[in-house]
C-alpha cells in the first residue's frame, strides 16, 4: 500500500514519517480493498496545546474513509485517527458481509 505523507508549513523528521507509515500500513492488513492513503499533518496556530492535526484519507474500493484528529503530538493524533479508521473499516466489513 502506498502512503503519501504531506506536512503543511513544516518539515517532518524521518522518525515521525516512519511511525506514521507503520501505523497506517497496518490498516491494509485488516481489509483487502485498501489501495493507498493520504496523510496530512498540520500545526494549527492557536494557544491551546492540542494544536497538532493529523488527517488520514484511506483510499479503498468504493468510498474512501476519512479521519481528522487534534492532539498535543502528531504521534498521538495519528494513533487516534488510525483507531477511528480501524473502527470504520470494521463497520464496512460487517456491512459487506451482510449483503
Amino acid at each position: 500500500m502506498k502512503v503519501n505523507i504531506n506536512s503543511v508549513h513544516f518539515k517532518a523528521d524521518k522518525k515521525l514519517l516512519d511511525f506514521i507509515s507503520e501505523k497506517v500500513e497496518k490498516l491494509s492488513s485488516m481489509y483487502d480493498g485498501v489501495i493507498g492513503s493520504d496523510v496530512t499533518l498540520k500545526v494549527e496556530n492557536t494557544d491551546t496545546p492540542d494544536n497538532k492535526i493529523a488527517e488520514i484519507r484511506l483510499l479503498i474500493r468504493g468510498n474512501d474513509l476519512y479521519a481528522k484528529k487534534h492532539s498535543k503530538t502528531f504521534e498521538e493524533a495519528t494513533d487516534t485517527a488510525v483507531e477511528a479508521l480501524r473502527h470504520q473499516l470494521t463497520k464496512r466489513k460487517d456491512k459487506i458481509r451482510k449483503h
